[in-house]
């Protein structure tokens, strides 16, 4: 996309997630993008999915969440731009779904090698993000942590934590886990 639009040269660059939950890699990649990029714009993808154990937390939790790690982390919340898209069905179509939902960007962040695919196919430039402890900072670890009485906590910035416990999202996702309906909607 032309960074030279009259609106100035803003450089932005989008990251697309399900942020389920926001976790402390997520917090590197937004640090990684505001390190070379005027603005980030965090787009929460299946927007429209909550209450599985895939997809626990509503767009709207997911956004709390990511406003507080990212305050919590002193970020400047003007640099940020939070976008939910949903997921519709027709994957050529999603891309030009998160063009007409999003401002302007430079590039997509990514390390969804499908989700990259898409993008290229449409001619939108890519980027992974540098993994920081992916062994160890995966939502789905996480999210199985929080089913089992694991220690999940320590793979999530404070903030975050203390949100999912408000919310009752631990019990939420225990619940979801085993339940079936939880697995015929996924």
């Amino acid at each position: 996309m032309d960074s030279d639009l009259s609106i100035g040269n803003i450089r932005r660059a989008v990251l697309i997630g399900r942020f389920q939950p926001f976790h402390l890699g997520h917090l590197s990649a937004v640090k990684e993008i505001l390190s070379e990029f005027d603005e980030a714009i965090i787009v929460i993808g299946s927007s429209q999915f909550s209450h599985t154990f895939d997809n626990p937390f509503t767009a709207g939790e997911r956004i709390e969440m990511i406003r507080l790690a990212l305050a919590e982390d002193g970020q400047d919340l003007s640099r940020i731009i939070t976008v939910t898209i949903p997921d519709i069905g027709e994957h050529p179509l999603w891309v030009a779904r998160l063009k007409s939902m999003c401002p302007r960007f430079d590039v997509a962040y990514s390390n969804n090698p499908f989700v990259r695919l898409l993008l290229e196919e449409q001619n939108v430039k890519t980027r992974e993000a540098q993994l920081y402890a992916r062994e160890e900072l995966n939502a789905t670890k996480i999210r199985t942590l929080m089913a089992e009485g694991g220690d999940w906590r320590r793979y999530v910035p404070k903030s975050v934590g203390d949100y999912i416990e408000i919310i009752g999202g631990v019990d939420r996702v225990r619940i979801a886990r085993g339940s079936a309906t939880s697995v015929l909607l996924r």
